[in-house]
Protein backbone atom coordinates (compact mmCIF):
# COMPACT_ATOMS: atom_id res chain seq x y z
CA UNK A 1 0.00 0.00 0.00
CA UNK A 2 1.24 3.33 -1.30
CA UNK A 3 2.45 5.50 2.31
CA UNK A 4 -0.05 8.19 1.37
CA UNK A 5 -2.66 5.95 -0.02
CA UNK A 6 -6.49 6.78 1.96
CA UNK A 7 -7.99 4.42 3.67
CA UNK A 8 -9.97 1.98 0.71
CA UNK A 9 -9.30 4.58 -1.86
CA UNK A 10 -7.62 4.28 -5.34
CA UNK A 11 -5.46 6.61 -6.78
CA UNK A 12 -8.26 8.38 -9.02
CA UNK A 13 -10.10 9.16 -5.75
CA UNK A 14 -7.27 10.21 -4.22
CA UNK A 15 -7.07 12.28 -6.82
CA UNK A 16 -10.30 13.94 -7.35
CA UNK A 17 -9.61 14.65 -3.41
CA UNK A 18 -6.96 16.65 -3.80
CA UNK A 19 -8.17 18.54 -6.77
CA UNK A 20 -10.84 19.22 -5.17
CA UNK A 21 -8.69 20.64 -2.03
CA UNK A 22 -6.98 23.01 -5.02
CA UNK A 23 -10.41 24.03 -6.14
CA UNK A 24 -11.94 24.65 -2.48
CA UNK A 25 -8.49 26.48 -1.65
CA UNK A 26 -9.12 28.87 -4.91
CA UNK A 27 -12.53 29.33 -3.51
CA UNK A 28 -11.15 30.65 0.15
CA UNK A 29 -8.37 32.77 -1.33
CA UNK A 30 -10.73 34.82 -3.02
CA UNK A 31 -13.21 35.02 0.16
CA UNK A 32 -10.28 36.14 2.12
CA UNK A 33 -8.69 38.23 -0.10
CA UNK A 34 -11.96 40.20 -1.87
CA UNK A 35 -14.99 39.42 -0.33
CA UNK A 36 -16.43 42.21 2.36
CA UNK A 37 -19.69 41.01 3.93
CA UNK A 38 -21.71 39.69 6.93
CA UNK A 39 -22.53 36.12 5.74
CA UNK A 40 -19.82 34.32 2.90
CA UNK A 41 -16.50 35.67 4.64
CA UNK A 42 -17.37 35.00 8.23
CA UNK A 43 -19.55 32.04 8.12
CA UNK A 44 -19.42 30.14 4.83
CA UNK A 45 -15.76 30.55 5.07
CA UNK A 46 -15.65 29.11 8.08
CA UNK A 47 -17.34 26.63 7.14
CA UNK A 48 -15.25 25.66 3.82
CA UNK A 49 -11.80 25.97 5.93
CA UNK A 50 -13.13 22.88 7.82
CA UNK A 51 -13.86 21.29 4.09
CA UNK A 52 -10.63 22.20 2.79
CA UNK A 53 -8.72 20.44 5.68
CA UNK A 54 -10.36 17.02 5.16
CA UNK A 55 -9.98 17.09 1.69
CA UNK A 56 -6.30 17.70 2.01
CA UNK A 57 -6.13 15.06 4.98
CA UNK A 58 -7.93 12.43 2.59
CA UNK A 59 -5.69 13.10 -0.48
CA UNK A 60 -2.61 12.95 1.77
CA UNK A 61 -3.62 10.54 4.52
CA UNK A 62 -4.58 6.83 5.10
CA UNK A 63 -7.55 8.94 7.50
CA UNK A 64 -10.63 7.65 6.98
CA UNK A 65 -13.68 10.40 6.42
CA UNK A 66 -14.93 10.09 10.08
CA UNK A 67 -11.22 10.35 11.33
CA UNK A 68 -10.85 13.47 8.65
CA UNK A 69 -13.66 15.14 9.66
CA UNK A 70 -12.61 15.20 13.32
CA UNK A 71 -9.05 15.84 12.45
CA UNK A 72 -10.49 18.81 10.49
CA UNK A 73 -12.50 20.28 13.12
CA UNK A 74 -9.70 19.83 16.16
CA UNK A 75 -7.42 22.21 13.56
CA UNK A 76 -10.16 24.67 12.88
CA UNK A 77 -11.28 24.64 17.55
CA UNK A 78 -7.36 24.78 18.25
CA UNK A 79 -6.78 27.74 15.89
CA UNK A 80 -9.97 29.60 17.41
CA UNK A 81 -8.92 29.07 20.76
CA UNK A 82 -5.52 30.66 19.25
CA UNK A 83 -7.67 33.56 18.75
CA UNK A 84 -9.32 33.69 21.95
CA UNK A 85 -5.46 33.21 23.85
CA UNK A 86 -4.16 36.20 21.36
CA UNK A 87 -1.51 33.88 19.78
CA UNK A 88 -1.06 35.94 17.12
CA UNK A 89 0.18 38.92 19.51
CA UNK A 90 2.72 36.54 21.47
CA UNK A 91 4.23 35.51 18.14
CA UNK A 92 4.60 39.16 17.44
CA UNK A 93 2.51 38.33 14.05
CA UNK A 94 -0.75 40.55 14.89
CA UNK A 95 -0.14 42.57 11.63
CA UNK A 96 1.34 39.97 9.63
CA UNK A 97 -1.33 39.69 6.60
CA UNK A 98 -0.61 35.89 5.93
CA UNK A 99 -1.09 34.86 9.64
CA UNK A 100 -4.25 36.64 9.83
CA UNK A 101 -5.63 34.99 6.88
CA UNK A 102 -4.67 31.28 7.88
CA UNK A 103 -5.25 31.86 11.51
CA UNK A 104 -7.58 34.73 11.93
CA UNK A 105 -7.85 37.57 14.45
CA UNK A 106 -10.52 37.38 16.61
CA UNK A 107 -12.39 34.96 18.85
CA UNK A 108 -16.14 34.50 17.79
CA UNK A 109 -17.86 31.53 19.43
CA UNK A 110 -20.22 31.69 16.68
CA UNK A 111 -17.36 30.53 14.41
CA UNK A 112 -17.12 27.22 16.62
CA UNK A 113 -20.95 26.06 15.23
CA UNK A 114 -19.64 27.08 11.59
CA UNK A 115 -16.58 24.71 12.11
CA UNK A 116 -19.13 21.55 13.67
CA UNK A 117 -21.13 22.35 10.08
CA UNK A 118 -17.98 22.06 7.86
CA UNK A 119 -16.93 18.78 9.83
CA UNK A 120 -20.68 17.66 9.23
CA UNK A 121 -21.16 18.44 5.76
CA UNK A 122 -17.51 17.20 4.85
CA UNK A 123 -18.25 14.45 6.55
CA UNK A 124 -21.63 13.80 4.84
CA UNK A 125 -20.15 14.69 1.02
CA UNK A 126 -17.21 12.82 1.56
CA UNK A 127 -19.39 9.41 2.04
CA UNK A 128 -21.52 10.15 -0.88
CA UNK A 129 -18.72 10.68 -3.06
CA UNK A 130 -17.11 6.97 -1.80
CA UNK A 131 -20.27 5.36 -2.14
CA UNK A 132 -21.19 7.18 -5.53
CA UNK A 133 -17.56 5.89 -6.37
CA UNK A 134 -17.81 2.46 -4.94
CA UNK A 135 -21.25 2.18 -7.45
CA UNK A 136 -19.36 3.13 -10.49
CA UNK A 137 -16.78 0.84 -9.29
CA UNK A 138 -18.01 -2.36 -7.42
CA UNK A 139 -14.51 -4.22 -7.93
Amino acid sequence: MAPLAAAGADDSLRARFALATAGVFLIEAMIALWWRDRFVRPYLGDVLAVVLVHLFLRATTRLTALQAAGAALAVAVMIELGQLLHVLDALGLRHNALARVVLGGTYDPQDLACYLVGALAAFALDRLWLTQSSAADPG
